[in-house]
């Protein structure tokens, strides 16, 4: 039986295949409007003020004579105005741009998800912490021991060990504490 870590790793690969799949059969389709365009800028022109042209036409086709409709200036001026405007075939693929966002929320969804998961579990399993009631009581560190709960059997759960190294960092941390702002020492 998989784990629930193991059944999220299969279910996100199950996604990513099947994203990968839908993504194969849109590229094997006709391109959308969206996906590619031919994009004119043309600078102002005598009384004529600038503009942007864009239209859906292939790479051969992108050019001023094509894109800019209705063309702004009389026939004889066709060839002068067209000189200044400057045409660029642009495409993009929506299709990876749109798997990207979804992967992108995904993750921040989970990490948001595993934050209010901590926030509602971290009250529960928390125990009081002997240490910070010595700060409160301003009771010298060393002469309290922390007090180890249940029996040196139950001591090999995975929380309990968390739990032991959790302590022992806080142990240390006072008493860095203790030797920097007390004793006024730099280790």
């Amino acid at each position: 039986m998989p784990s629930d870590r193991e059944g999220l790793w299969m279910l996100a690969a199950f996604a990513l295949m099947t994203l990968f799949l839908l993504d194969n059969v849109g590229v094997t389709q006709a391109k959308s409007f969206d996906d590619v365009r031919c994009k004119c800028i043309c600078p102002p022109y005598r009384n004529i003020s600038g503009h942007i042209y864009n239209r859906n036409f292939t790479q051969k086709d992108c050019n001023c004579l094509h894109v800019v409709d209705p063309m702004p200036v009389p026939g004889n001026d066709v060839e002068a105005y067209c000189l200044l405007c400057e045409c660029k075939y642009e495409e993009r693929s929506t299709n990876t741009i749109r798997v990207t966002i979804i992967i992108f929320l995904s993750v921040v969804g989970a990490l948001l998800l595993y934050m209010l998961f901590l926030l509602l579990v971290d009250p529960l399993i928390r125990k009081p912490d002997p240490l910070a009631q010595t700060l409160h009581n301003e009771e010298d560190s060393e002469d309290i021991q922390p007090q180890m709960s249940g029996d040196p059997a139950r001591g090999n759960t995975v929380l309990e060990r968390v739990e032991g190294a959790q302590q022992r960092w806080k142990k240390q941390v006072q008493e860095q504490r203790k030797t920097v702002f007390d004793r006024h020492k730099m280790l």
